[in-house]
């Protein structure tokens, strides 16, 4: 059972820290898929990269969104939530998932991070590309994606990722990643402990 948190800011954003049982140094900051289709801290990727994290050593803290703000409020959250992490661990990571993916990317291109995960991240937030945001981004870069994902183009964020070397993968699987979350769980908790 994590621990509650309020994330400080001007909008009302409720946070669960899922801490190891050992003093963690670091943190990763999960930020859930889309609010307005159902996405929510408790979202089973995320629960799963928390929970693979957690065997690692390393904290998570998975966040709701205040209310809904087109994408911009979305990433005030996430910066807000990595300043609250940042003041009480020594080292930070971002992972986000599907519209998460993308909060993530961009709020990493703003505030320095030690890496940062994006799952079959969003190609646009807010009408923003995304794709450009992961060349200002001054840390390790993961993107995973399914090879049969009809939600969102995650190819041209992937693409970037590479030509920085960064780390992609196309999984077989679509947008859901149904039954994988485990899997896809260890494989992130993997990257970002080893930057972290």
């Amino acid at each position: 059972m994590g621990q509650s948190v309020v994330v400080p800011g001007s909008r009302d954003v409720r946070a669960t820290l899922d801490a190891p049982d050992t003093d963690a140094s670091a943190v990763v900051v999960a930020c859930p898929p889309h609010p307005q289709h159902g996405g929510h801290r408790g979202d089973s990727r995320l629960r799963a990269v928390g929970d693979a994290l957690g065997e690692r050593g390393v904290a998570c803290l998975r966040f709701d969104y205040g209310a809904w703000d087109e994408g911009r409020g979305e990433r005030r959250d996430a910066l807000n939530a990595v300043a609250w992490a940042s003041d009480r661990y020594d080292r930070v990571g971002l992972f986000g998932y599907s519209f998460g993916g993308a909060v993530a990317l961009l709020a990493a291109a703003e505030r320095p991070v030690r890496a940062v995960s994006a799952l079959a991240p969003a190609g646009t937030l807010g009408g923003e590309s995304v794709a450009p945001a992961v060349e200002r981004i001054d840390a390790p870069v993961q993107v995973l994606y399914g090879e049969r994902d009809t939600t969102v183009d995650s190819e041209a964020i992937a693409d970037r990722a590479r030509e920085r070397g960064g780390t992609v993968a196309v999984l077989s699987a679509d947008h859901f990643f149904v039954g994988a979350e485990e899997r896809i769980g260890d494989r992130i908790a993997d990257f970002l402990a080893a930057h972290c």
